[in-house]
């Protein structure tokens, strides 16, 4: 096997073990470990993987995200249950900001199923899907370029989404302890905070398993948000202090009480 061909193949490996040890590649590879810590090595140089004690891992911890690169490889079913529930959401003639992420990439690159459509975002990714799309106006926010985020961030983008305004705010997050959500990264936080500021409703977009993570920075309280939409149950007693709390979650695809109670807030 080619070098190259062999290092995507511990990438996609990743993507569906998340962890695994650095003498399990070695055997499934039957190269020699000193090959594997190069392969490693220079995956970690781009962000795409970790080194940690002998193993290698793209389970980012609270200071770092993965790449985006990975993630828009993970959790493709649940992106897409996401993605077609927050589209329920969005009218013909709004207009909506999708931030950063993996999985508000996926939503972005179907809001021309909903033109007319005016679409606000910083996320690299909804810029190149909705760039030929028919009566969806189109507006970047700029910034500065971060490849691991594939989004703009920065002074430029904040001041430009103040003198903006939406209708809807499609907020993503790697993390959900108790009532708040999380960001590993100051300036992805302070550029949704800015679209938050500028929307009439904010939704947060989270993955089911995320809920029990905490992350460095502190995005927002959850009664902050308009509404909270994930893609599957998450554990009993992250949904049940929810319910404490009086803040509704959707769930993608679910008909029953839970998911009609989406519009209490509103």
């Amino acid at each position: 096997m080619k070098r190259e061909d062999r290092r995507q193949a511990i990438v996609d490996l990743l993507v569906e073990t998340r962890d695994i040890e650095l003498d399990d590649l070695a055997r499934r590879f039957a190269v020699s470990r000193m090959t594997i810590h190069r392969d490693l090595d220079d995956l970690e140089q781009s962000g795409l993987l970790r080194k940690v004690r002998g193993r290698a891992t793209i389970d980012a911890g609270t200071q770092l995200e993965s790449d985006f690169r990975i993630r828009e490889l993970q959790d493709a079913e649940s992106k897409a249950r996401l993605a077609a529930a927050a589209l329920q959401m969005v009218e013909p003639g709004m207009t909506v900001m999708v931030n950063d992420g993996s999985m508000a990439a996926l939503l972005g690159g179907r809001l021309a199923e909903r033109a007319p459509l005016t679409v606000i975002t910083n996320n690299a990714a909804v810029l190149d899907r909705l760039r030929e799309a028919s009566r969806v106006t189109l507006i970047s926010l700029g910034g500065t370029f971060s490849a691991k985020f594939n989004g703009f961030f920065g002074r430029v983008t904040e001041e430009t989404l103040a003198r903006l305004h939406a209708d809807l705010a499609f907020i993503s997050t790697p993390a959900v302890a108790g009532l708040r959500a999380y960001h590993m990264d100051d300036d992805a936080v302070r550029a949704k905070r800015a679209m938050m500021r500028a929307a009439e409703r904010k939704v947060l977009m989270v993955n089911h398993a995320r809920f029990g993570r905490t992350a460095l920075h502190a995005l927002a309280d959850l009664s902050e948000f308009d509404a909270i939409l994930t893609d599957a149950a998450p554990a009993a007693d992250h949904h049940a202090a929810l319910d404490r709390a009086g803040l509704t979650l959707t769930i993608a695809g679910e008909t029953g009480p839970r998911a009609d109670r989406e519009g209490d807030k509103t």
